[in-house]
């Protein structure tokens, strides 16, 4: 479950993680104490919030392209897996439930630089490898994902923009219909929901 108090405490954990280079991992190993957190400032207290994500990559036959991530009507995008296990999946799914910046400063000892800087990060929604799952060219198979239960404390959280390397086509698993298990009314968290679903798919198959 997802409260306005986490949002906040996930949102400094991110910031601080960032501005301490600390190597993405999704943010599950970036827990600060309050003290920690407290040195990272956000100016008046506000965030901003934009439409839309304009991601730049380099397509197949190298040349350049970009997609627009929108959280309304294109949320999911695709970051390289800091899994390191062998078999692990290469990529993560997320959906962009917003897209924000904020002028944020760090009042660390060592803090080399006390002025605000302008950071930009997205709130999103994880997605996972349904197990059991199995796929790949032996198989003929897809990919399939699906959402990460909000019970899960990790299912959602804060991205750097520049870890998406591009917006991805899930396509939703007809066969498997919707559910409401995944995501509780009582969760806190307007911007739960994808788009205008009003419940969720149970699973997703990647379009490759």
């Amino acid at each position: 479950m997802t409260s306005s108090q986490d949002f906040i405490l996930k949102l400094r954990d991110h910031l601080l993680g960032r501005i301490r280079e600390r190597d993405f991992d999704g943010d599950t190993g970036q827990l600060f104490s309050d003290e920690e957190r407290n040195l990272v400032r956000i100016r008046n207290n506000t965030i901003y919030r934009v439409a839309t994500l304009c991601v730049n990559y380099t397509t197949y036959d190298m040349r350049r392209d970009f997609d627009t991530v929108n959280p309304k009507t294109h949320p999911f995008i695709m970051v390289p897996s800091p899994e390191t296990e062998q078999g692990a999946h290469p990529f993560w799914y997320a959906a962009v439930l917003g897209v924000f910046h904020a002028d944020v400063q760090y009042a660390g000892n060592d803090s080399r630089d006390f002025r605000f800087k302008r950071m930009e990060f997205l709130w999103v929604r994880w997605l996972g490898v349904v197990p059991g799952h199995l796929f790949g060219r032996r198989q003929a198979k897809l990919p399939k994902m699906g959402f990460i239960p909000d019970s899960d404390e990790f299912a959602f959280g804060f991205l750097d923009p520049s870890h998406v390397i591009r917006g991805c086509h899930l396509i939703p698993s007809f066969v498997d219909g919707k559910t409401e298990d995944l995501l509780t009314t009582d969760s806190g968290v307007s911007l739960g929901r994808v788009g205008t679903e009003k419940d969720d798919w149970t699973s997703y198959t990647v379009g490759m």
